[in-house]
């Protein structure tokens, strides 16, 4: 029952305490964010700390000087006072002219009463020494008798001569410190006594403490008013800092009228001179920049369309001189053959160069429908298979069994497997190429992969760029045009999807495209990894735990050809 009783009480008060954790816990992470993301408040922070143990340790230094000079300047009045009052006792005792008890008794306390008077102790004790208990009074109030310890009274009838020791005395508000004084003298009759002296250093712990309030009223008002002046000085350095990281940020954006406030004629101000020219420097190159950018794809377009016309005569006219070639001598019968072909690969070459013209323009448009990516990656592998058979390379492609859906544009996304496919070939120095599939709930990725010559971390990171090559001595065999690549990473932009590349010397390279599901996904994962299952794996390279690095062979399947 009682335990039934206490449930209840355990469960508020862990509530409580969750609460209490919850809420501790939610301010600290304010705390924290502010740290990090303000300099003021670090600045502010780190100033006001140095400047606190500062006055800490300076006021603790100050209050211990103080404390130890009153101290012993006390210590030395009180053994001075009590030594003279034990002289002027120890006379009293030898000049007196006593014969009996009652008279030594009254000896006591006129001495004890007269000491208390002149001497300005708290109080004064005459106690008997061991052996004469109850033969002889003795002068102990009570509340000052258990002051005196039984060490000091040791010390004051072994030594002969005046001992002391701090005591605590009891006071109205609690305890405060006094000093007991010791010393052996004799009484007529009586023999050995024991005189002790107790003094208050009240005086001297109110003027410490005084002085210790005023230490502390004094740092507050100086942490506070260093507080004060470091927040106003970090915002006068600050705000032109901070307004020129905004003004910054803004032309970043692309707001390139964006300017600096400028406001006087000292460093700061100069800084926002120095910036606003800048900016102003900078405005004036992008916009030319601009303009050229402008101009050339202009002129690219109207090259590529201009060139449609002449390309179509000299088309018409090369057919008709390739279909009687067998009319003609050798020579003009392979020049007629090199006429057609390389007219081809003009032709290619213009149709790439509309391609990117569309691209920069802002005019590539998808036509996307649903369809099974298998199929596209199908039909690439039968339309590339004759062209690796001929440069000694067999492509494997290796698929999930169930359908893949994409939303998609089939022409373009087959352009880009197709780019990758005769990439591959190209450079697979007549080694297996394999064609992966993967695919999770968000995304689908497809990782084309040679063991040719392979290619350096620099070369993959330009291997997108327009007519880039990694060696430009080397002869292109297939007759790329050199945009192939590039006008890919453009379509899987268009998907909202990415296109990368992995290569190592000798080890081949590996390109991998990754499209969303369906249209509007942002891609954030990969279903395949980029680099092979042998190698070490990229770290900084975030792969979906869902999606295998390594496919089973349960979960891929051929493409029929």
């Amino acid at each position: 029952m009682a335990e039934r009783a206490a449930a209840p009480w355990r469960d508020r008060l862990g509530r409580a305490l969750r609460t209490t954790g919850r809420r501790l816990r939610a301010r600290t992470r304010v705390l924290a964010r502010a740290w990090r993301r303000s300099l003021r408040v670090r600045v502010s922070v780190t100033t006001v700390a140095v400047g606190l143990i500062a006055l800490v340790t300076l006021g603790a230094a100050l209050s211990g000087q103080v404390r130890d000079s009153l101290y012993d300047r006390r210590v030395t009045e009180v053994l001075t006072d009590a030594a003279v009052r034990a002289e002027v006792a120890q006379n009293a005792f030898d000049s007196s002219n006593v014969s009996r008890l009652q008279d030594v008794q009254q000896l006591l306390y006129d001495v004890g009463g007269s000491l208390v008077t002149t001497s300005g102790a708290e109080g004064v004790l005459l106690l008997r020494s061991p052996g004469q208990e109850g033969q002889y009074p003795e002068v102990s109030p009570d509340d000052l008798r258990r002051l005196i310890e039984d060490d000091l009274r040791e010390q004051v009838r072994e030594q002969d001569m005046q001992m002391w020791q701090p005591v605590g005395i009891p006071a109205a508000g609690g305890v405060e410190p006094g000093i007991a004084v010791g010393t052996a003298v004799t009484l007529p009759l009586a023999g050995e006594y024991e005189l002790y002296f107790v003094y208050s250093l009240g005086e001297q712990q109110a003027t410490l403490a005084l002085l210790q309030r005023v230490l502390t009223a004094g740092a507050v008002a100086l942490v506070a008013l260093l507080l004060v002046m470091t927040w106003y000085l970090t915002k006068q350095v600050l705000t032109p800092v901070q307004q020129a990281a905004n003004t910054a940020r803004r032309l970043a954006d692309g707001l390139l009228d964006e300017r600096m406030t400028v406001r006087g004629v000292d460093e700061l101000a100069v800084l926002a001179r120095s910036f606003n020219e800048m900016a102003e420097s900078l405005q004036e190159q992008i916009e030319r920049l601009g303009h050229l950018s402008q101009m050339q794809q202009q002129f690219v377009s109207d090259v590529s369309h201009e060139l449609r016309t002449p390309l179509t005569t000299i088309r018409m006219a090369s057919e008709v001189l390739n279909a009687a070639r067998a009319d003609f001598g050798p020579t003009a019968a392979r020049s007629a053959e090199l006429l057609a072909t390389q007219l081809d690969r003009f032709e290619s070459l213009l149709a790439d160069l509309l391609e990117i013209s569309r691209f920069d323009a802002g005019a590539a448009t998808l036509d996307v429908e649903q369809a099974d990516i298998r199929d596209v990656v199908g039909r690439v592998v039968e339309l590339t298979a004759p062209l690796a058979e001929q440069r000694g390379s067999q492509i494997t492609p290796r698929v999930p069994r169930e359908p893949v859906l994409v939303d998609m544009d089939g022409r373009r996304v087959e352009r880009v497997l197709r780019n990758l496919l005769v990439n591959a070939v190209e450079h697979g120095e007549g080694e297996p190429i394999e064609v992966l599939v993967g695919a999770d709930d968000r995304a689908v990725s497809v990782v084309v992969r040679d063991h040719g010559i392979g290619m350096t971390a620099t070369e993959a990171e330009h291997v997108f760029d327009r007519f880039w090559r990694a060696d430009p001595a080397r002869a292109r065999t297939l007759g790329g045009t050199g945009l192939g690549l590039a006008i890919s990473l453009e379509d899987a932009r268009l998907h909202g999807g990415t296109l990368e590349a992995w290569g190592s010397p000798g080890e081949g390279a590996s390109f991998r495209l990754t499209l969303p599901r369906r249209a509007g996904i942002v891609v954030t994962s990969h279903p395949l990894a980029l680099r092979p299952p042998r190698l070490e794996p990229d770290p900084t390279e975030h792969v979906d735990p869902a999606g295998p690095h390594a496919l089973p062979d349960d979960f891929m399947a051929e493409v029929p050809e």
